[in-house]
């Protein structure tokens, strides 16, 4: 397939999905396999494209963003301690993925293993959603230390291509006691640090993969996940006032069979 066109359809699949609780990261492998778009160029693309996303983000979140760049430690999450909440929340995938990189690239990072998180994932999210603590911080400038640990701590279940870096978040800030619009915007922010570090790690590890003439294919496939990161976060937000995360969970319980007969 034309490398342009497989760049936007990279693009598209990494953008709509990279800060919804479906993995980003498990639906670009399988989109690769079945575009027969693979080996250490096709996964260095896939890094590549996630700046996009975070820019995105970025932007969307600005106001927030801004705020962290106060020097102050006053209460709620800004400054000083808003960016101190975001390193503790961080810090736990960053160690569990610099000790743990190798392993999961050679043990997890394949269509099997992705299916199987992306359907555990659809369970784990039913099950949260019936049985979760009752909310009692409705808004991130409440998020204290505990929380921002605990959601830490889940994150690193990310490091399983499948089970989502936003659905892992999400779902942690849901367990603490977050409501479903508090979680999804710290899951929001949480993701920067995270992709800026964990994106700039891979793309030095594979340096040796980029060549000149990938220049256009590459940006275009993260313009694209700009678009379609910037549309889908926002359509997320506006979806949750209306409804659960219950069906993001049936999608993943839906589409996980199907992937795996695709792939068998």
């Amino acid at each position: 397939m034309d490398l342009l066109l497989v760049a936007v359809v990279l693009g598209l699949v990494e953008g709509i999905t990279e800060f919804l609780p479906v993995s980003s990261t498990g639906h670009l492998i399988l989109a690769g396999h079945l575009l027969g778009f693979e080996g250490p160029r096709a996964a260095t693309f896939e890094i590549f494209i996630q700046i996009g996303a975070i820019l995105a983000v970025v932007v969307l979140e600005r106001r927030r963003f801004r705020g962290l760049l106060r020097p102050s430690m006053e209460a709620g999450f800004s400054g000083l301690r808003g960016c101190a909440l975001l390193a503790v929340t961080t810090a736990p995938a960053l160690a569990a993925g610099y000790f743990l990189h190798g392993t999961i690239k050679e043990r997890l990072f394949s269509p099997l293993p992705v299916v199987s998180a992306l359907f555990a994932g659809g369970i784990v999210i039913l099950l949260v959603e019936a049985f979760r603590p009752e909310a009692r911080i409705r808004d991130i400038d409440s998020l204290g230390w505990g929380q921002a640990v605990f959601i830490g701590l889940c994150q690193c279940l990310a490091l399983w291509p499948g089970v989502s870096r936003s659905g892992a978040t999400i779902v942690g800030g849901l367990l603490c006691g977050l409501d479903r619009r508090a979680a999804v915007t710290y899951s929001f922010l949480a993701a920067v640090p995270t992709m800026i570090a964990a994106t700039a790690y891979d793309l030095f590890e594979s340096r040796g993969a980029l060549h000149a003439g990938d220049a256009v294919p590459f940006a275009l496939g993260c313009a694209v996940s700009f678009a379609a990161a910037w549309a889908a976060v926002r359509s997320f937000v506006a979806l949750l006032g209306r409804t659960t995360l219950r069906p993001f969970a049936w999608y993943r319980l839906v589409a996980a069979p199907i992937l795996y007969l695709l792939l068998r």
